[in-house]
């Protein structure tokens, strides 16, 4: 773990840069694991495997799904020890099947085991999400409805799991509180109404120099005219409507602004719901409910 910023590899997936939080996390997640101080390390490995042995393990896929996590493993593995060599021979999001075998790793036995319960905590947790958005995504794939997340994430590890959300086919919505305004409902009640909230946004934004995208939650057709009747929002969230309702709303709003829908949203519901012609529909599940594919690493 003598890896330092400036030598971390700039690993990529279609184009992205491992997020910078990457390597904090990393930082963190193996002390958690090997401790810190006196008496830290993998004690287990250090009892069994002799210093300066050498070996060759290779990632099993066990379970069907969408690959995720590569480029973190790579990154996991430079960082407990740089001389390790992986060769990567399936890449994220692709489908895999059991038997699989994404990549092989070799160099010293000691490295490969410190690293190897992070390298499939990552990937297991990022290839579950990914699996289960692909699964989403599939069912909308004839239409024109986009798969969203949102912040219903672990914390401290949004950055991976909306990654993941990516990989599967999915977008991203907000990454936090600071890229968007998103008015809730409660927001429009603390506020006493929809045309206050929305004045209050307003000059907020004014007063500030931002210029931020508005969504505003809507519970009901009423509250959609209201909204519409203020206008200057960019899109319009319908949460838990009936497909009727639905369908209602987004005729009324046609082109003006776009169009979300969330709540009571499941692989069963979705495909109804993205042919009511919404933009977006929008799933918690996707980084909440997640479960994690079964991968594991094993000598060779």
């Amino acid at each position: 773990m003598n890896a330092s910023k400036d030598d971390f590899p700039a690993f990529r997936f279609t184009g992205e840069a491992l997020p910078p939080e990457a390597l904090l996390c990393i930082r963190e997640t193996l002390a958690e694991d090997l401790g810190s101080g006196p008496g830290s390390g993998d004690h287990s490995t250090l009892a069994t495997v002799p210093e300066g042995a050498t070996g060759r393990a290779r990632l099993l896929i066990k379970q069907p799904g969408i690959l995720a996590g590569t480029s973190l493993a790579q990154a996991v593995f430079h960082l407990v020890d740089p001389d390790l060599t992986l060769d990567i021979r399936l890449t994220d999001g692709m489908r895999v099947s059991p038997g699989d075998e994404p990549f092989h790793v070799a160099g010293s036995s000691r490295s490969i085991l410190t690293a190897e319960r992070l390298v499939l905590n990552f990937m297991q947790r990022m290839s579950g999400i990914a699996t289960l958005t692909r699964a989403y995504t599939d069912r909308v794939q004839h239409t024109n409805c986009k798969i969203l997340d949102t912040r219903k994430t672990t914390p401290g590890l949004r950055w991976m799991e909306k990654w993941a959300v990516r990989i599967g086919g999915g977008q991203n919505h907000r990454m936090g509180l600071y890229d968007r305004i998103m008015i809730k409902d409660n927001h429009v009640d603390f506020s006493g109404s929809i045309s206050k909230a929305l004045d209050a946004v307003a000059s907020y934004q004014l007063s500030r120099g931002l210029n931020l995208p508005v969504e505003i939650e809507t519970r009901s057709l009423d509250e959609v005219r209201q909204v519409l009747a203020w206008g200057q929002v960019q899109r319009i969230m319908l949460d838990n409507y009936a497909l009727n309702s639905l369908r209602e709303a987004v005729q009324l709003i046609g082109d003006r602004t776009e169009t979300e829908a969330s709540g009571g949203v499941n692989l069963q519901t979705v495909s109804a719901i993205a042919e009511t012609g919404v933009d977006f529909v929008s799933v918690g599940a996707l980084t909440h409910s997640a479960a994690a594919l079964d991968i594991s690493l094993k000598a060779l």
